[in-house]
């Protein structure tokens, strides 16, 4: 299971737990407490009418004196209240007085005059002088109609001479009460579902950042070129933010060592074989030789050292690529201008060995153009670049980038197609625009490249023989094409081509 599934159930279990409970209490305390609020009331309205009753009892006309009279107009009264949208429109209330043996000698109703009430708690505890009060069943066998007694005593100077006991029925509370239920019903629907949305954002924010976290963590262990992720706006400086400076210092210190290590390594390996061959070269030309061997050996120190130089410019523009995290700077670079331009720089070693240059420049909405350049067109890559400039259109083949390094990767990919090329080849270079993204390719007539080393060719210091003098580059112009490929959210691919025979090197950025 998910981390964020796991974090929304737990929320909620807690959520629905505290929720029944709260639910539970209040919904379980609003009966008891209305009856209560009802029984205050009653106690107030009990001793109120016994105070009032007092005079009629003590002259022995309670049954027909004033108070007698004006409580039997209770039942026709219509208070015309609106209570919480209910409309009352009579007395509840229920009147009843017994004498100082628990007889009743009036009953607003009138049902239970002359009836004896001396057993009931209301009228019983009442006249040993204590609070008395009952609830008993409105019909028989029907617990859920009960009617609420309370009683106060009648009272002449200090002796009790009776008591009145004011009734109402609990069932004219249950609108009240089942208003109530249905309001904290809904509030608790309301708060469920505030608490979803809630629950449902807090779930997706931790998702998200671990997630990102993850994903940071899975690109690194890949050896892949990630960026920090950001956290988000209400992230701030939270145990998110700190775990992932935490884990990218941790990245840096591992990546610095591990890089140190392996170029140290390589590097090591690499300048073992010019320099011996330099070393033996300038050892035998101590001795005497004929002049022809001392000019081969001669020029044999001088080829290695070019090549140890090479090698030395290489693996600092490979390793300056390699430390970046993201593009410094990022302009519009038109790659039609840029690859003459390129091509105008290899013109000495595309006439050395009797290359032919064919461009295709496609921007994809319908223009484009295809000329050539070499040893046969007259005035080489100038005359050619002056021919098409007013060809094609350009716009279509613009991307965003650092323009340095586009130069940087276009040129080792040129020069690893005229290595490979053989003498009087054609070289096809070929812009377009594919899926919102702008292509560059190199196709020569080489030999291609061989199953073994499709999945090493990008690898550093990994080289192979060129066809004519059987020598080997740095190593490092295919893995730099990479890097600046990946800072620039683009592809490099090498294929091999059978019509002409040949390969292709494609590079694809976007647009």
């Amino acid at each position: 299971m998910r981390i964020g599934l796991r974090l929304l159930l737990g929320f909620f279990l807690v959520l629905g737990l505290a929720q029944f409970v709260v639910l539970r209490v209040f919904i379980e305390e609003v009966k008891p407490g209305t009856r209560l609020a009802m029984e205050d009331s009653l106690v107030d309205a009990a001793n109120t009418l016994a105070l009032l009753a007092a005079p009629d009892m003590q002259a022995g006309v309670m049954a027909s004196g004033s108070f007698a009279q004006a409580l039997s107009a209770l039942p026709q009264v219509d208070p015309g209240a609106n209570l919480w949208g209910f409309r009352k429109s009579g007395i509840d209330y229920r009147v009843t007085v017994t004498d100082a043996k628990g007889t009743v000698v009036f009953d607003s109703q009138g049902r239970d005059v002359g009836q004896d009430h001396s057993q009931w708690n209301d009228v019983l505890r009442t006249l040993r002088g204590q609070y008395g009060a009952r609830s008993t069943s409105e019909t028989p066998g029907n617990p859920d109609r009960t009617v609420m007694h309370v009683a106060a005593p009648v009272r002449q100077g200090t002796q009790i001479i009776g008591v009145l006991t004011v009734s109402r029925p609990n069932q004219t509370l249950e609108p009240y009460i089942q208003r109530s239920r249905d309001r904290i019903l809904r509030w608790s629907w309301g708060l469920l579902g505030m608490s979803l949305v809630i629950g449902l954002l807090f779930t997706w924010w931790m998702a998200s950042s671990l997630q990102r976290l993850r994903g940071y963590a899975n690109a690194v262990a890949q050896g892949e070129r990630a960026e920090l992720p950001r956290m988000g706006r209400f992230s701030g400086n939270t145990e998110f933010s700190d775990l992932a400076q935490a884990v990218e210092r941790m990245r840096r210190r591992l990546e610095d060592k591990a890089y140190v290590e392996n170029y140290v390594h390589t590097l090591t390996h690499e300048l073992k074989s010019p320099l011996a061959a330099i070393r033996g070269a300038a050892e035998l030309l101590q001795e005497p030789m004929p002049e022809p061997d001392r000019e081969r050996f001669a020029s044999n120190i001088q080829r290695q050292s070019e090549r140890l130089q090479q090698l030395i410019d290489r693996l600092l523009a490979l390793a300056h690529v390699e430390q970046l995290r993201g593009l410094r700077t990022v302009e519009p670079v038109d790659l039609v201008p840029l690859t003459r331009e390129l091509l105008h720089t290899l013109e000495p070693r595309l006439r050395l060995k009797n290359l032919h240059v064919v461009e295709v420049m496609d921007t994809g909405v319908g223009q484009s153009a295809a000329s050539g350049t070499g040893p046969d067109s007259g005035n080489g890559a100038e005359k050619g670049a002056g021919q098409r400039a007013g060809q094609v259109a350009a716009p279509g083949l613009v991307v965003n980038g650092d323009r340095f390094l586009i130069a940087q990767a276009l040129a080792n990919l040129l020069d690893n197609a005229i290595d490979f090329s053989p003498q009087g080849g054609v070289l096809t270079v070929a812009i377009r625009r594919v899926h919102g993204a702008v292509e560059w390719s190199v196709q020569d007539e080489g030999p291609g490249v061989p199953d073994y080393a499709v999945d090493k060719i990008f690898d550093r210091f990994y080289s192979l023989p060129r066809a004519d003098t059987r020598e080997k580059s740095s190593g490092l112009g295919l893995c730099l094409v990479r890097e600046v490929s990946d800072l620039h959210g683009g592809s490099v691919t090498l294929t091999n081509v059978s019509q002409p025979r040949g390969c292709k090197a494609s590079l694809s950025l976007p647009a």
